[in-house]
């Protein structure tokens, strides 16, 4: 059965125990926000529109939003819990027919698949829940059911009886509602508690009352429903999160050596063949070629770019650089907003010195260049294909070192001409260790 969709984000919460400024949804996970993971989970259901309930420091919400496609940011204005803040956002879907789903901006795990499998439970009843049995269900709201297995209601924890909290089985707070039935039900909301707000479960309790059948689906993953509402919430679904994105590498082909002390964010594209050595960690947007290799203790930051067979050793960071197939830099280097050819080797302790203050420049470095141990090249500067410098050169701002050239010393200044048929590429790859 295929409806059109529409996703209805949670995403106005202060987010008080987290103690620090940034808004709780714009907390950072493996490379994404809270509020993005979740979006990119609901994207994989291409509903043809997105509705984002903010309010506390709405305009930086928004801004992280601003290019998603088809979504749209509605401040709730002062919350009123969630039935309230659902109600604001069927506002903008006024003119909107078919299932909504009902998700948070602080639950990054939840699963796209497991969206999916909510919104087809939905059938023809006017609402399907989503339930998990979690290890620890204190202070969560408990799925009621009768002596036959079926739904009944929800039962906040503060309002459980003995009995009722000893049930395992939690309302994980994710829903799918048809549109039509939706609209009346909201309006029908009272504050009827001592929070004064407008409860979504309350809309449920309108169709159980009614006599109408309400299915629920069983999360196969508690863990995929936990909300970060602290740091502490934060620092656990990173592990998870990272657990997963290093999985999915491996299963295409990547070989990483430690998976506990590699950190690897999310949209890194890694080629088979490639090996990821101990304590590695590579930024977002990186891109990273097979057979390449990388680390240990390497850093590899946004834009960076290796080709197949290119090499990043230890203690070597690389910021908005691209290493051309089977270059190399090995040991304790910087490479910032480098463009390296194939085959170069770049030696112990090279700075591409890349910051005058105000702006970054560019160093590009050419085809089989061998560039000496310790030397520091000032941006702007372009090194010629096959040219060298000495160990402990320093190549001032604006050089331009023609093809096989040797330049050294402090400037480095022209000392005489390669022979090209001198330069051998497996003599190359001796030195570069």
């Amino acid at each position: 059965m295929s409806r059109p969709l529409a996703v209805v984000c949670l995403a106005a919460g202060l987010g008080k125990r987290t103690k620090v400024s940034i808004p709780k949804v714009l907390l950072p996970l493996c490379g994404r926000t809270l509020l993005a993971c979740s979006l990119d989970a609901t994207d994989t259901l291409n509903p043809q529109r997105t509705i984002v309930v903010v309010h506390h420091q709405k305009e930086k919400v928004i801004a992280s939003v601003a290019d998603r496609a088809n979504t749209v940011c509605v401040d709730q204005g002062k919350p009123l819990g969630t039935g309230h803040a659902v109600k604001v956002a069927m506002q903008a879907l006024a003119d909107f027919d078919g299932d909504v789903l009902v998700t948070y901006g602080d639950c990054p795990l939840i699963a796209g698949m497991t969206l999916q499998q909510l919104v087809a439970s939905r059938g023809f009843a006017p609402c399907s829940v989503l339930t998990a049995y979690p290890e620890d269900p204190s202070g969560l709201g408990r799925i009621l059911r009768d002596d036959d297995g079926r739904f009944v209601g929800i039962r906040e924890d503060r309002d459980c009886d003995d009995e009722q909290r000893a049930i395992d089985e939690i309302n994980a707070g994710f829903y799918c509602f048809d549109a039509k039935t939706l609209r009346p039900a909201l309006e029908k909301l009272q504050p009827n508690n001592a929070q004064g707000e407008l409860y979504l479960t309350d809309v449920i309790a309108q169709f159980v009352a009614a006599g109408r059948e309400v299915p629920t689906l069983e999360a196969e993953d508690s863990g995929d429903i936990q909300g970060v509402n602290s740091l502490a919430d934060l620092a656990m679904a990173r592990v998870v999160m990272q657990e997963r994105i290093l999985l999915e590498h491996l299963m295409r082909g990547v070989m990483i050596e430690d998976p506990s002390s590699t950190y690897i964010d999310f949209g890194v594209e890694i080629g088979a063949d490639t090996r990821i050595l101990p304590c590695t960690v590579i930024g977002k947007g990186c891109k990273i070629g097979s057979h390449c290799e990388v680390g240990p203790f390497a850093h590899l930051r946004a834009g960076t770019v290796l080709e197949d067979g290119a090499e990043i050793g230890n203690f070597v960071e690389a910021k908005k650089s691209h290493l051309g197939a089977g270059s190399k830099a090995k040991h304790l280097t910087y490479l910032g907003d480098a463009v390296v050819g194939a085959k170069a080797n770049i030696g112990a302790g090279t700075i591409t010195a890349n910051y005058d203050g105000v702006n970054k420049h560019t160093t590009r470095i050419g085809d089989g260049c061998f560039v000496g141990s310790g030397t520091v090249i000032v941006a702007p500067s372009d090194l010629g294909a096959r040219s060298m410098t000495g160990a402990g050169a320093v190549v001032k701002r604006g050089s331009k070192i023609g093809a096989d050239e040797v330049w050294v010393g402090v400037p480095a200044k022209l000392l005489k001409q390669r022979d090209p048929a001198t330069i051998k590429p497996s003599n190359q790859a001796k030195e570069t260790r």
